[in-house]
Formats: structure tokens, sequence, C-alpha cells
């Protein structure tokens, strides 16, 4: 029972979203007896604003360079990644109607396979999480030794170069955040993804447009080549499915929730399309990992894209490594008074922990691209479809749901080992 409730903590959750209550009724055949009844009261606009939110992250940097990985017609696999996604979306939906036990991702592994499934979804869950954020760090480093370039530093013989540098500040900025065991605050100003995904998108046009870059990058038709690459950064930008069930407990009309689902999704893919083609259009082959690096910093409109890329993953950071402190956290046997004390060494270990392998591997889109093909496409494409089948028993029935679920798994499991081969091979390469 302890581990069962460990991993419900260690769920992820949305920190702005409070509008779940539960209470105790009694139950009908014995007074004596009581259970729980949660009651949700968050409107569609509000779940749709906080899934939007979820899903509009540090991927959009990284799209135009997907898209330049695997050419213009690659766009056609973010659509079909997309679409999958969604439909996905809806599994961890009926997986919770048939068991209202059900209330957090972990749960759903737990109802399908039992203990060995919920450590499984855990383990996933935690570990996309964590590189997530290290990929915050790399972000930061490399941006800001974009604004501020050729900076090194001299310590004990050793020449600490400006990405390097920058991405210890950026640690040392985080920790007092990560040290916080409230997160209201924080919760607050990290709750902006949407529109901070908006102002980079419109810098971006504007950049093309007005500041004189232009949009004259060809591109390529198509790259075969590229297509590992490519489908595991888009399959990165749609790993929300975890916060799903937290989503729709709140909800008031849980009727709607199929409509917030695809309404969330359809803005956010009309977005990562976007930012895609313009990136695309304005810098063709030459554009880099993330493409705030191709941009010229004495422009306004850099300046804007490259700053709104800075704040988001600064405030994201520590809610993003909760979950991961949590899970950890229940497994160490400790008493009150050093409850703190805990807390504090596990969340600066995993800081520590993080800056080493963005400070070993800075390669933010080979990075990122690992996470989305062994991590994003197993939380969001995989768990709910694997997961789906065995509750509800589908795999036995043959006919379309059949179907659709096992061509959504053949998809996953080919971006899983081509994408994760691809990119194992080129951090190899490059490091």
């Amino acid at each position: 029972m302890a581990a069962e409730q460990g991993d419900r903590c260690s769920s992820i959750e949305v920190p702005l979203l409070v509008d779940e209550k539960v209470y105790q009724v009694n139950d009908s055949k014995n007074k004596d007896e009581y259970h729980m009844v949660h009651v949700g009261n968050a409107s569609s606009f509000k779940t749709c604003f906080h899934l939007v939110n979820a899903i509009s992250g540090v991927g959009i940097v990284s799209i135009p360079y997907a898209l330049a990985s695997g050419g213009w017609l690659s766009i056609l696999l973010l659509f079909t990644i997309a679409i999958a996604c969604c439909y996905t979306g809806t599994l961890v939906k009926k997986c919770m109607d048939m068991d209202l036990n059900i209330r957090t991702f972990p749960d759903i592994g737990q109802h399908a396979f039992g203990s060995k499934g919920r450590l499984m979804v855990s383990i996933i869950m935690n570990s996309e999480l964590y590189l997530a954020v290290t990929g915050f760090l790399i972000l930061e480093g490399d941006n800001l030794n974009k604004l501020v370039p050729n900076v090194q530093i001299h310590l004990a013989g050793l020449t600490i170069g400006g990405t390097t540098m920058f991405t210890m500040v950026t640690a040392l900025v985080i920790l007092p955040t990560v040290l916080l065991e409230d997160m209201s605050l924080l919760s607050y100003v990290s709750a902006g993804g949407a529109l901070a995904s908006s102002i980079f998108i419109v810098s971006l046009l504007w950049n093309g447009a007005i500041d004189g870059t232009g949009f004259h990058g060809k591109g390529r038709v198509f790259r075969w080549s590229g297509i590992p690459s490519a489908v595991s950064l888009f399959a990165f930008c749609y790993s929300a499915h975890p916060i799903l069930p937290t989503l729709y407990n709140s909800m008031r009309d849980k009727s709607r929730f199929y409509s917030v689902l695809s309404a969330s999704f359809l803005a956010c893919t009309f977005g990562y399309a976007a930012a895609a083609i313009l990136g695309y259009l304005m810098f063709g082959e030459e554009v880099e990992s993330q493409v705030t690096l191709n941009l010229q910093t004495g422009k306004l409109s850099s300046r804007v894209a490259i700053y709104t890329t800075l704040v988001n993953p600064i405030a994201k950071y520590a809610l993003m490594l909760t979950p991961v402190i949590n899970a950890i956290k229940m497994k160490v046997s400790c008493n009150y008074y050093n409850k703190r004390v805990t807390h504090m060494i596990i969340s600066t270990s995993l800081l520590v922990g993080s800056l080493t392998i963005a400070v070993t591997i800075p390669l933010f889109g080979y990075l990122m691209s690992l996470v989305g093909a062994l991590l994003s496409v197993s939380a969001s494409i995989l768990v709910p479809s694997i997961c789906y089948l065995k509750i509800s028993g589908s795999y036995k029935r043959f006919g379309c749901e059949m179907v659709i679920n096992y061509s959504i798994i053949v998809m996953g499991v080919a971006i899983a080992v081509f994408g994760t081969y691809r990119s194992l091979v080129d951090i190899i390469q490059n490091l």
C-alpha cells in the first residue's frame, strides 16, 4: 500500500488546477462505511488552457530542425503523430471510465499489468521528466552563450567555455526553486506555455518578414535518412499524456473531454507547424537544433524570441522535477523532522545529476530526439494503447478498434527502435 501511495504522489499534476474536491459519502448498504467521491469543478475552457500549456513546451525551438531533418514532406508525419497522440489520449479516458479507482497515469499500468505495470509506467514517466529538464539546462546554456558570446573563465588551470559556464550558472539560479516544497508561486509563473509559444512564433514571423532575415531557405522535399530524428522530435512535442488523468478528474462536465482534447491538440499542432515552416523557410538546411541559435541578436525580434525561450524553462524546471523528487522521497523512510533535509538532499542531487548530463552531453537536439523516441513515444503512444487493449479485452476481438490500436503500436515501436538507434549514434558521433 505504501508503494502504491508513493506512485500516486509521484504522478504529474497540474499545480494551478485545484478544482477537484473529495467527499466522504456513506455506503448505501452499510451506513457505518464510507467511500470517497471525487467531484471536478473545472470548466472546459480552463481544462483546455491547462492542456495547451502542458503540450506547448521547449520542443517548439527544435521543430524547424526536425522538419529540416526529414524534409518538407515530413510535416505530414507531424500531423500523423498528433492524430495518433490525440487518439491515445481518448484511450486514457476510456481506461479511467472502466475503473473509477484509476486516478493517475501509473494507475493505468497497475490496472492492466499489476504492480509491474505500475512500476514500468512510473519509470517511463519520471525518466522522461528528468531528461526533459536536463534539456532545459542545455537550452539555457546555448542561448545565453548566443546572447553573450566568447565568454570564458579560467579556474584551477581549467578553461570553462561560455556554454558550460552558463549551464552551471543556470543550475545555480534554479537551485532555490527545487528546494521549495510549495510550488504554488512557480505554478503561476510557468502557466504561460501557450503565451510563450505564441510570442515565439510571432517573433519568428517578425524576424523573417520585417527585420530582414527573409524566407529564402528552399530546403529539401524529402530526406529518408533524417526521418528517424524528425519523428522522434515530433513525438517529443506531444508528451503530455501523464497529466491527462488529473485534467479529466478535475472537469465539471467530463462528457466534453473529447472536445477539449481535440481543440488542444489542434491548437498546439497548428503552432508547431507554423514554427517549423517559418524556421525552415528562414534558414533552410542551415537551421540549428534550436532555431534561436540562428537568430541575429542585434534585432529586437531575435532578442524577444531568445528571452522568451530562456524564461519558461527556468520557471518550469522545479515543477517538472517535483514528481521525480516525490517518487524518490516515498521510497526513503524518514521521520517528520528529517523530511525537509531529505527533500533538500534529493532535489539537490537530482539537479547536480541533471547538470552533469547537460555538461557531458551538450547536444540539445540529439538528446531530445532520444527522449522523444524512447520515452515520449512510450508514454504517449505505447502505454495508452497497450494498457487499453489489456483492460478492455479488445485484443481478443478482431475489429476496427483492434486494427487501429495495433497499427498505432507498430508505429510507436518503429519510432522507438529506429529513433533511439539514430539518436544514440548521433550522440556518440558528436561527443
